[in-house]
């Protein structure tokens, strides 16, 4: 099963660095990406939101912020489609301009954002009480002319820095890259490792070598960066990259099994079931709805 990824050119203004988009409206059934940074304020909606091999329901009052070429789809559920249902889904979306990461968050006091951005490559859905006080300030930025409408945006992603109930969404099998790893010599090491050997087997005593450690100490070191196992956190790595492969490749299962590191298919099933909750059949089904 192959999903149609489009890319989607977003309009902004040449003189702007951002968008807000405002929308009472059914979410386009697209699978898409682009190089603008988006982030949606869902204040009235209700399906299922896929973002990159991570497949979930999404209703009112979540907010989430979506990396760069980060493939992704809010669909609405059935009834939203019913003329009779009469069913709109609101939302704020704002896409940010390529110039405002490159030359804006250059500045050192935009370290947390950066940082924030960074995470935004695997999608981060904030929930919780905090975000109701964000939600608030997003309502009114419509109302802004353009340098207090920037200025608004900025508070609210300084909010988004110091908001401690987030999920990360896609897998970082999918986006190529591991918590703690820019900056962490030891850990971009044993990231790379683990990205191009993934296939073909790795062993926890090839990664703490390249991390200059005792098997012991990496395993204590890779557990307080990644908050899991090593073992878990490579099966979590072969299953993201079998997921990408259902969702963007002509593969059946078996295939993709053998392609993502499994010699057993059972196992595979297991190990899929364990990590992303559903069979692998299930995963392309829900797909396939796109």
């Amino acid at each position: 099963m192959k999903s149609q990824l489009q890319l989607l050119t977003r309009a902004i203004h040449q003189n702007c660095s951002f968008s807000l988009d405002s929308q009472s409206y059914q979410f386009l059934k697209i699978w898409h990406y682009h190089p603008q940074i988006e982030l949606v304020f869902i204040l009235e909606s209700a399906g299922t939101r896929y973002v990159g091999d991570h497949i979930e329901p999404f209703g009112s009052g979540e907010i989430v912020l979506i990396g760069e070429n980060l493939p992704h789809l809010w669909l609405n559920d059935k009834d939203y489609f019913d003329e009779t249902a009469h069913l709109k889904a609101k939302a704020l979306v704002v896409h940010f301009m390529e110039s405002f990461r490159d030359n804006f968050l250059k500045l050192p006091e935009m370290d947390s954002i950066n940082k924030l951005f960074e995470k935004a490559k695997r999608g981060i859905k904030f929930k919780g009480e905090a975000n109701q006080p964000i939600l608030e300030k997003a309502k009114e930025l419509e109302g802004f002319e353009e340098l207090d409408r920037i200025i608004r945006i900025i508070e609210i992603l300084k909010d988004l820095t110091k908001h401690e109930d987030y999920q990360i969404l896609s897998s970082a099998s999918y986006t190529g890259g591991l918590e703690g790893g820019k900056g962490d010599h030891k850990m971009e090491r044993v990231n790379n490792y683990i990205l191009n050997n993934f296939k073909n087997g790795v062993s926890l005593e090839e990664a703490a070598e390249l991390a200059n450690m005792n098997t012991s100490a990496f395993s204590r070191y890779f557990k307080q960066v990644q908050k899991k196992t090593f073992t878990k956190y490579v099966n979590e790595i072969k299953i993201g990259h079998a997921c990408k492969l259902l969702i963007e490749e002509d593969y059946n299962i078996a295939e993709v099994c053998y392609h993502s590191g499994y010699k057993n298919l059972s196992n595979f099933n297991r190990k899929f079931k364990e990590i992303k909750k559903t069979s692998p059949s299930e995963f392309v089904k829900q797909h396939a709805k796109i």
